[in-house]
């Protein structure tokens, strides 16, 4: 929805807050979704709860262990969540990621291995890969016009650590600090952890994934468009477009 300015304030307050993403997740009917939703216990389509994987935890464990992906859905980011500029409207966005997925292609992610990464435990890519690395800047760089400037919140939330040059300048160019040649491509599994518990995560995950690795090689074939509609909602997965093969 574009923000008109006759629009009620609380109505253009309300819009505002909404926010977009631009993520790469699996095929609705891939074993990897299927595998994420009972991860983290929610169908990002849906936007409703699913029965978490069996994992030797109790459920309340599970849930605080897989609370911050889940609202996230099972994804890569892409295009980092962004308030959309008051000149554009969701349909535009959706317009112009057509349009862009039209210049790119397919790209094979090779296997997938759980890390612990910074904290947190996600799967990530066996070995780098220059294609995926350009997709993601090209993401990030063709839709910026689209993007309304970061909120002083917003900015609060992506903390810089002191000394970080360039963190401040792609935050400042971006919108996010970690873009461009900071990209990492990740699907992230659970909230921030010991090493201990992602050791035992990792172990328990990983027969899981070579078997998925094995039988059903993960691609990165659409770009999907999420929306949080609220500081506190969830993102719902809304719109998939497939790239050419």
């Amino acid at each position: 929805m574009t923000i008109q300015p006759g629009l009620p304030a609380s109505e253009r307050c309300a819009a505002a807050t909404i926010r977009h993403a631009v993520y790469f997740a699996p095929g609705r009917d891939s074993p990897w979704r299927a595998f994420g939703a009972s991860w983290l216990g929610r169908d990002e389509i849906l936007d409703a709860p699913c029965p978490q994987l069996a994992s030797g935890r109790s459920a309340a464990e599970m849930t605080a262990l897989t609370a911050e992906p889940r609202r996230y859905g099972f994804h890569a980011t892409l295009k980092p969540p962004f308030r959309l500029s008051r000149s554009h409207s969701s349909d535009d966005l959706l317009t112009r990621l057509r349009q862009f997925a039209t210049q790119q292609r397919r790209i094979p992610l090779g296997p997938l291995e759980p890390a612990w990464m910074d904290g947190f435990v996600a799967l990530v890519p066996a070995a780098a890969s220059p294609a995926l690395q350009s997709l993601a800047a090209a993401c990030v760089t063709e839709l910026d016009d689209m993007r309304a400037p970061a909120t002083p919140a917003e900015r609060e939330r992506r903390s810089i650590a002191t000394g970080d040059v360039r963190g401040q300048e792609l935050m400042e160019r971006y919108g996010y600090p970690h873009v461009l040649e900071r990209f990492r491509f990740h699907m992230t599994l659970t909230g921030p952890v010991s090493a201990l518990v992602a050791q035992d995560v990792i172990a328990q995950l990983t027969p899981t994934v070579v078997r998925l690795n094995e039988q059903a090689p993960l691609v990165l074939d659409r770009l999907c468009l999420f929306v949080q509609q609220g500081p506190h909602a969830a993102f719902r997965r809304v719109a998939d477009v497939e790239l050419p093969a």
